[in-house]
């Protein structure tokens, strides 16, 4: 099961989409964007700073582009 399923699932399981009356999979794909995203700036920043795009930890997730699910 990818992070993203994992993600809708949790939130289905917890009724976590009641509070904004969003589809659990909408807000499984925006949570999962900003992942992505923040990814984005870490390895901007490292750049920045001279330090290279940051490792990415073994068995840590490889999210899609923002906006490619």
């Amino acid at each position: 099961m990818a992070l993203r399923d994992d993600i809708e699932a949790a939130i289905n399981s917890n009724s976590a989409e009641n509070g904004s009356n969003t589809p659990d999979f909408l807000l499984a794909e925006f949570l999962t964007d900003c992942l992505a995203a923040f990814d984005k700036a870490v390895g901007s920043r490292e750049r920045w700073y001279g330090r290279g795009a940051a490792a990415n930890p073994e068995g840590a997730a490889q999210l899609p582009a923002p906006g490619s699910v």
